[in-house]
């Protein structure tokens, strides 16, 4: 690869699963990558090639000032920061009524804040810049609420609204906004699903811990087929503002948007009937 067409990616939470996936595309094809995870060992045993274009940074995104100081010392060691892919997160399974405080906040914070503490130390850089795409890896539980995964829906459904309004901030800085939403593709999530600790039998999540654990490694996505795309819209000129991934998702999302349409039309008498006579 030509110096012109190396980029500089920064991804988080590539000690596995999709990141992991992304990042050794990413270096095979010459890019250089600020790989960030909480476990930088685990990530660098699993890279055997390519390395010098490998810069692990061990960081807990929830923390901002954490965040900003290793995005200041990339910068500072590789002059730009070309793409930005914001992918660390875990799922939490279990009823509204089960979870704990202390849960929820912990499934917002590395879901939602984390990448939003990502995007705000960011983006100094990339409006000095004037270039940039930030691409969030929601998911279909970003446009469909499930049971028993309320505090992930929260995140996703968030994350896709933030994508929309970030895009309309930075459109006219160069900055490019995708919203990324997988289906079910066959990494290590499922096996890093955290479950509620305080179970109340009714609601089924011993149940729902076998199934998932069961379905671990039969997903019908492939993970590399998803990096290799991650890759093609960040060399768009104009690329897609919400990409769905899977046929699974398509299918998911377009009946539940067919639901609410016909929904609204059912209550639309009450909807129109607010305003002052």
């Amino acid at each position: 690869m030509n110096k012109e067409n190396q980029k500089v990616w920064l991804v988080t939470g590539t000690s596995k699963g999709l990141g992991l996936h992304l990042i050794k595309l990413l270096l095979s094809q010459g890019h250089k990558v600020i790989a960030t995870s909480r476990n930088t060992d685990a990530l660098e045993k699993e890279i055997t090639s390519f390395k010098e274009n490998l810069f692990p940074v061990k960081l807990d995104i929830t923390s901002d000032t954490a965040v900003k100081k290793a995005i200041d010392e990339s910068i500072e060691k590789l002059g730009r920061i070309d793409v930005v892919v914001n992918n660390a997160g875990y799922s939490l399974v279990g009823s509204m009524e089960e979870m704990t405080d202390a849960e929820f906040r912990a499934t917002m914070d590395v879901n939602l804040f984390g990448t939003v503490n990502i995007i705000r130390n960011m983006m100094p850089h990339l409006r000095k810049q004037q270039s940039g795409h930030i691409i969030n890896i929601s998911s279909n539980a970003g446009y469909i609420g499930f049971e028993k995964a309320a505090s992930y829906n929260a995140a996703k459904f968030a994350l896709i609204g933030i994508s929309e309004a970030l895009a309309q901030e930075v459109i006219n800085f160069g900055i490019k906004v995708t919203v990324v939403a997988p289906g079910q593709f066959r990494t290590e999530f499922m096996n890093s699903i955290n479950y509620v600790k305080n179970r109340i039998e009714v609601y089924g999540v011993d149940e729902a811990e076998k199934m998932w654990t069961k379905f671990s490694g039969t997903q019908p996505g492939d993970p590399d087929k998803l990096s290799k795309i991650l890759v093609q819209i960040s060399e768009m000129e104009q690329p897609p503002l919400h990409l769905l991934l899977g046929p699974d998702t398509y299918e998911l999302v377009t009946q539940k948007r067919a639901e609410e349409d016909a929904e609204f039309e059912k209550w639309k008498s009450l909807t129109l009937s607010t305003d002052f006579d």
